[in-house]
């Protein structure tokens, strides 16, 4: 927990005594009724954390990161923590990338490669990547298709990578063809 949570729980925590303090000095004389009622604020109270903690998780699994299609392009907005997704179709299913212009290639997270039908215990992991994180190994793999927005693409090279990932990566060898434009919170594809 860094400060900035601290201070948050703080605010919650004299809020929920704010809330809660003229329940209880209002029912002095039914102290069983109070104490269940205080229980079930504490229950709303401890609820409203959780989703207010997990919002982030909850967000990227109940909005999609859409491409918006606009004159002769797509256009995607900025995830709140600054970097770009895209919701693609791989070999007709739906995969969240993150547009990495530091990747070379398109790179399929082992949970990702079972969607799209790669079995990562089947792949030839002869490859080897240079990351933030280390070097990793990485299996190639020959996408069938791949749809951003109106723009399909067949026959695509890519590889999974040998450790797990949280997303994976959309990098040069396809955004090379397209046009990129950053405008404010918005990047522009434009082939």
């Amino acid at each position: 927990m860094n400060s900035s949570d601290g201070a948050r729980l703080l605010y919650l925590s004299i809020l929920l005594v704010a809330v809660v303090s003229p329940v209880l000095i209002g029912r002095r004389g039914s102290l069983g009724r109070t104490a269940q009622q205080f229980g079930i604020w504490v229950l709303i109270f401890l609820g409203f954390i959780a989703v207010y903690g997990l919002w982030p998780d909850l967000k990227r699994s109940l909005l999609p990161r859409a491409a918006v299609e606009v004159a002769g392009g797509v256009e995607l907005r900025v995830a709140e923590d600054g970097h770009f997704y895209a919701d693609i179709l791989v070999n007709g299913q739906p995969v969240t990338f993150l547009l990495d212009t530091g990747a070379s290639e398109i790179v399929l997270s082992p949970a990702d490669a079972r969607k799209v039908g790669f079995d990562p215990a089947e792949l030839t992991f002869s490859g080897q990547a240079s990351t933030a994180n280390g070097t990793v190994t990485s299996a190639p793999v020959k996408l069938d298709s791949l749809a951003l927005g109106p723009y399909e693409d067949r026959n695509l090279n890519a590889s999974v990578n040998g450790a797990e990932m949280d997303n994976s990566l959309l990098g040069m060898s396809y955004l090379r063809r397209y046009q990129l434009t950053f405008t404010g919170s918005t990047l522009r594809l434009v082939r």
